[in-house]
């Protein structure tokens, strides 16, 4: 190589014999610094030394930064071995699964449908409140107590209109009890008991068998405050399938139910209420005498036991969601250096 050196601009060179033979073609890498050359050995064994003759030249020094002795060598395989051989033994713990591609197409597949099917449900609900809505702000300019008995006759017909949707999407949501009992997912099972069941219950019992209650505005709120719920929780389970987190769907889905749980429940609670005296004059789902148990179990009663049960399965579901809102979004543990 061509350099300025002690005496001036001359060509340097420098010639060593290895001990053993070597590669003919080293890799050489330029740097601002240095000249790097790896030269690689044609057998992969331990040298006495470097160069044939037994006194090292005086313009070599080795580099203790990449110094690596047999010992060292040796032990650092040994590492590499073991780390190797506990990986094996970890992998070989855990069982393969040949349906597991089948269950997490099953479960996108799921959580997609339900997230259809809520989307439609307040797409829907949207679009008939800014109308419906509109029209009344127009009648309430020309009579305030006219406008408000069509602001509460105007959700008369949401359960016609959405109860085919919600039936199905509240039906297909007995899944999830099974999911969870199966191991399909790690959802806890009561949580998931508590929702369907107290839904299902609202829905096909109360809503579905008066059609007294059909007509009440409240069924407007319940239907909404459900779907709302699910546009964040469906979509947020798919993307977990496949391993993906989106950040602000995560605070969504764990920070929107803060509200609307408790809007949910009032909105249920205010259903059961308005049911009970219907269900008093029709005596339906009342057992009278005589029967085969000889009791008599007034509905209304059982009612009133379930409106207890309705907000004890709101703190169980309110308890859950906190730990796992604390869980995603609390802040994370520094590691010990």
């Amino acid at each position: 190589a061509q350099g300025h050196g002690a005496k001036g601009d001359n060509i340097y060179e420098f010639e060593i014999e290895f001990l053993e033979p070597v590669e003919p073609k080293p890799v050489c890498r330029v740097t601002q610094r240095q000249l790097n050359i790896t030269v690689q050995k044609k057998e992969s064994n331990w040298w006495e030394r470097l160069t044939k003759q037994e006194k090292r030249p005086l313009f070599l020094a080795p580099d203790f930064d990449r110094w690596l002795d047999e010992s060292d060598a040796e032990m650092e395989l040994k590492e590499k071995e073991e780390e190797k051989i506990n990986k094996m033994k970890i992998e070989s713990r855990v069982p393969k699964d040949p349906f597991k591609h089948l269950k997490k197409g099953y479960l996108i597949m799921y959580n997609l449908v339900q997230f259809l099917g809520f989307s439609w449900i307040f797409v829907n609900m949207t679009v008939r409140l800014f109308i419906l809505g509109k029209g009344n702000m127009e009648i309430h300019l020309v009579s305030k107590m006219v406008g408000f008995l069509c602001l509460t006759d105007s959700f008369y017909d949401t359960f016609h209109t959405i109860s085919d949707m919600m039936y199905f999407c509240q039906t297909l949501a007995l899944m999830e009890i099974m999911n969870s009992l199966i191991g399909l997912v790690r959802s806890p099972l009561i949580p998931a008991v508590v929702q369907v069941f107290g839904r299902n219950f609202v829905l096909f019992v109360i809503l579905g068998s008066l059609e007294e209650m059909q007509s009440k505005p409240v069924v407007f709120f319940i239907f909404y405050f459900w779907s709302i719920t699910e546009l964040f929780r469906y979509p947020y389970y798919m993307l977990s399938c496949i391993g993906i987190e989106w950040k602000p769907l995560t605070w969504l889905r764990y920070t929107v139910w803060i509200p609307l749980y408790p809007l949910g429940g009032l909105a249920e609670a205010v259903c059961i209420v308005q049911s009970i005296p219907i269900f008093s004059e029709t005596g339906k789902f009342s057992l009278g005498l005589p029967n085969p148990l000889n009791v008599t179990i007034q509905f209304p009663f059982v009612l009133q036991i379930y409106l207890i049960a309705l907000f004890l399965g709101l703190f169980v579901n309110f308890r859950h969601l906190y730990k796992q809102r604390k869980q995603h979004l609390g802040p994370k543990k520094r590691k010990m250096k």
